[in-house]
Formats: structure tokens, sequence, C-alpha cells
């Protein structure tokens, strides 16, 4: 078959459609797994073991189990006890969610590299928990980790053809939906790989800024 760059332009407006929703999904899926992820790694360090301890098995067990049976899970299991999200909602919570497990890990990491002494320093100008978090822990924790948290919106991005099983019209469902029309593969699939490699490499050039920026608080 060959390449016909005519049909290129008549799919390229479905396709960029689907881009658009792609990024889209990655970027709020990316909202979520951070301040989800965030939140994980908070309870887990509490000292009460009735809330560390449930957290720690919820994000275990999200870990171990893969990204596409929970986008089923959330999609097609959840309806049956009440609960129905459209397309978008459940690629977005189901994302979010896999990937805040991760991102707890990151935060664990960066929380745990904080100086003692600025947690005692907080205590000793009597400061709440909650501003301690805010305006001491968090502030110098978050920096150092960023490239890490960086890698993972570049994973979630390349993750997003798991949503065509649950019909959200994406970059990849987009392009099956006008390859299997016109029975013509070679251009909306050649076209896919093209736009996530763009993405990508987009994405690399940022991160390593992001490295060289923030990598030396790091130390």
């Amino acid at each position: 078959m060959e390449w016909d760059w005519n049909f290129v332009a008549e799919i390229m407006p479905t396709l960029l459609q689907g881009l658009r929703l792609t990024l889209l999904v990655t970027l709020l899926s990316a909202v979520v797994a951070a301040g989800l992820g965030l939140a994980f790694a908070i309870l887990r360090r509490s000292e009460n073991r009735l809330i560390a301890a449930p957290v720690g098995l919820v994000i275990e067990f999200i870990r171990g189990t893969p990204l596409l049976v929970q986008l089923y899970f959330i999609f097609y299991v959840l309806p049956d006890i009440g609960i129905v999200l459209p397309p978008l909602a459940a690629g977005v919570i189901g994302m979010g969610l896999h990937y805040a497990t991760y991102t707890a890990e990151v935060y664990r990491a960066g929380i745990e590299n904080v100086p003692r002494d600025q947690w005692e320093a907080a205590r000793a100008t009597n400061l709440t928990p909650r501003q301690t978090w805010i305006h001491v822990i968090v502030p110098q924790a978050v920096p150092p980790m960023i490239p890490a948290l960086a890698n993972y919106l570049i994973a979630m991005f390349k993750e997003t053809p798991l949503l065509s099983a649950i019909t959200v019209l994406e970059l990849m469902n987009q392009a099956k939906s006008v390859a299997n029309s016109s029975y013509r593969y070679i251009e909306p699939m050649t076209m896919v790989g093209m736009f996530f490699l763009a993405m990508s490499l987009v994405s690399v050039v940022i991160l390593r800024w992001l490295e060289h920026r923030f990598g030396r608080l790091a130390k």
C-alpha cells in the first residue's frame, strides 16, 4: 500500500482532535496523581497505624494490578453498583489514581530528605502540623522531586492509548476508527506514532531542563 498524502490531509483534523483529548486527559490525570499522591504520602507517614496501614495496602494493591484492569473496573464494573462515570472521567480517575501510588513514593523520598532540624525548628516556633507541612516541608521537598514527577507525566502520556478500551476518543482510538472505516492503516497509525514521538521528544527536552534547574536542589 502506497503512502497517500491526500488521505493524511483528510484525516488530520480527526487525529488532531484526538491529540487534543489525549493531552487534556494527560494533564488532568497528572493533577489528580500529583494531589492524591501527596495525600497518600502524608497519610502513609502517619503515626496512627489505623491510618498508615490501610493506605499502604491500598497503594500496594493499586501498584500490583495493571492499569488496564483498573480502567475496566471503573468503567464497566462500578455501574453494577450504581456508580456510572463518563468515559473521560473514568479515564482521568483511573490514570490519576494509578499514578498517584507512584508519585506517592516520590513524595515520600522527597519528604524524608528534608533535614530533621527543619521539623524541629517548626516545632520550636510552635507551628501547627498543617503550617509545618505547607510552609516548611512541602516547599523544600517538592523542587527536587520535579524531574521524577515529570517522568511520570511522560509515562502517563504514553499510556493514554489504553483509554481506547473504555471508549475515550483519544488519539489512538480516533486513528483506529479512521483505519477501520477506510481500510487504510499505514497513514493513521504512522501519524499516531509520529505524534507520540514528537510529544515525547519535546517532553524529554523539558525534562532535561527541569533536571538541570532543580536537580541541584536535591544535592
